[in-house]
């Protein structure tokens, strides 16, 4: 019964707060909102540069990667 009563308690709020157009109770729901939203906006950003990068840049190359010596060649060591 009390799950119901509080279910109840919650739906009626929702409802009052659509009906007020007043979605935040205070300047910490809004926050929570904005940090909320831009977390999921860079997550589809990534999303987007990642399927961009595997679309546009590694299927038309057929060559292997160039690779580039590191240090210092010794020329001591050549026969």
């Amino acid at each position: 019964m009390e799950q119901r009563d509080i279910q109840k308690d919650v739906f009626s709020d929702v409802i009052s707060r659509l009906q007020a157009k007043q979605f935040f109770q205070s300047d910490w729901d809004i926050a929570s909102c904005a940090v909320f939203f831009i977390f999921v906006g860079m997550i589809l950003l990534f999303a987007i540069l990642v399927l961009v990068h595997c679309c546009c840049c590694s299927c038309c190359t057929d060559e292997k990667p160039q690779r580039w010596k590191v240090g210092i060649e010794n020329m001591a060591l050549e026969p």
